[in-house]
């Protein structure tokens, strides 16, 4: 065990110690940081950009319908011709004009109407035209069958069907999903942990080997010891490098969020499009008021279970992945001829996020989302998107969970011993190119 604390410790501080692993370490947060800020105020700009849209009215309706909003403005134009009206656009450099002739019919005012635009007009600003013509249309028909817009109003107002519990206890719509993108935050922090330190250790054992260093190590080194050594030692130094980029980061994260007066809430919020304020009003009212039952159901999650379990298939997951990288690095010579390696290793971590997410987000204790979260090779990331619902009854059965652990746990021996024989063999074999066939013969060594 000492020969295995001395490798651990070589593998890290030779890692920690590397310039480039330095640079990247404190290079990366501001990298991150001011990508997300960069992107956070060039849509806070480009929310605040209103557009001037110009209305030729030749008809004898739409005449209330075109509200200005906090998104786009609107300008009247009165007793002029359509042409007058394009190069009075043009001239005070308006977004666009809408167009309504003069027809006795509403729909065919609907249907012979136009907006002309310099450019091609924006998908959203087409949406809200249209929601305009649409809800006008309605109402008028409405009104031909005798419905007045008071009847219409409340005909047109929203409904959502109430769901409780068997124990009486509110149930709020999409909360699954929320709890399931949480958990999966947690899995995709697995996943790229995997691959970049994975590979770290894949490379770590090729430079080894083309240097013909380890030929020297082994001779007083066990191979099973050395590679362990390398999976423990690289482990370390990425937890010391994610710690450092979650802690700076978040502390830049926040200055410059503060600094740009940049507010989070403000970008999943678009402008309320034009002639729909009155109408969204009492859902976004309704909105708010389950924002604190929203919060509830967030801050119940179970957070030191799920931190505590993250930590557990974290560790496991990248044990079993990185005892494979190991074992690849030892049967190549160079990075080239890993290609035909890799893409087998990362397709279950792939599957594990988008099969995950699917089956989850639409039947957590469904035998898709049970399968996967308890494969070994898709576990790490499946179950913990089922962890968030809760351990227990209406949540994760605590044999699932406890089987899933221990799948884990049998599959990382079987694969470490499995890849200690790739390890053996490969370590001193230079010059020729490895298949699956020549892999499987090295197991039987």
């Amino acid at each position: 065990m000492s020969k295995l604390s001395l490798i651990i410790k070589r593998e890290y501080f030779a890692k920690v110690r590397n310039k480039s692993f330095v640079i990247m370490t404190f290079l990366s947060p501001f990298l991150m940081v001011g990508m997300i800020v960069l992107i956070a105020y060039l849509t806070k700009l480009n929310d605040n950009e209103k557009r001037i849209i110009a209305v030729l009215n030749e008809s004898d309706f739409f005449a209330n319908e075109f509200i200005t909003s906090e998104s786009t403005s609107f300008v009247k134009f009165r007793d002029i011709t359509l042409q007058e009206a394009k190069d009075s656009t043009l001239n005070m450099g308006y977004y666009g004009l809408v167009y309504l002739p003069n027809e006795s019919d509403l729909e065919k005012v609907s249907q012979r109407s136009f907006f002309y635009s310099k450019d091609a007009p924006s998908t959203n600003t087409l949406e809200r035209l249209e929601r305009i013509f649409k809800e006008r249309l309605k109402q008028e028909r409405l009104r031909e069958f005798g419905i007045s817009a008071s009847e219409y109003a409340e005909m047109d107002s929203t409904y959502e069907l109430n769901i409780s519990t068997f124990d009486g206890e509110h149930n709020l719509k999409g909360i699954n999903e929320i709890k399931a993108i949480i958990g999966g935050g947690f899995g995709y922090l697995i996943m790229i942990f995997i691959i970049i330190y994975g590979g770290f250790v894949m490379r770590s054992v090729i430079e080894e080997k083309t240097s013909r260093i380890i030929e020297v190590i082994i001779s007083s080194v066990k191979p099973f010891q050395l590679m362990l050594g390398k999976i423990i030692g690289t482990s370390l130094a990425g937890i010391t490098q994610f710690g450092i980029w979650i802690v700076s980061g978040g502390v830049l994260l926040i200055v410059s969020m503060a600094i740009f007066n940049i507010d989070p809430a403000d970008l999943s919020s678009g402008g309320s499009g034009p002639g729909m304020g009155a109408a969204q009003n009492p859902i976004m009212a309704s909105a708010d008021s389950d924002m604190i039952l929203y919060a509830q159901e967030i801050m119940d999650i179970p957070w030191v279970l799920l931190v505590f379990f993250f930590l557990i298939y974290f560790i496991l997951g990248y044990l079993i992945y990185s005892s494979i990288y190991a074992a690849i690095g030892a049967a190549v010579d160079n990075e080239t001829d890993t290609q035909q390696f890799i893409f087998p290793i990362i397709l279950p971590l792939m599957l594990a996020i988008y099969v995950g997410f699917f089956s989850v987000f639409s039947n957590p204790h469904g035998p898709i989302a049970v399968g996967f979260s308890l494969f070994p090779l898709t576990s790490p990331i499946v179950m913990l998107m089922r962890l968030p619902g809760g351990i227990g009854e209406g949540g994760v059965p605590i044999w699932q969970l406890v089987s899933s652990i221990l799948i884990l746990i049998f599959t990382f021996i079987g694969i470490v011993w499995l890849a200690a024989k790739i390890y053996r063999v490969g370590i001193l074999m230079y010059g020729k190119r490895p298949s699956y066939k020549e892999l499987l013969k090295w197991l039987k060594y």
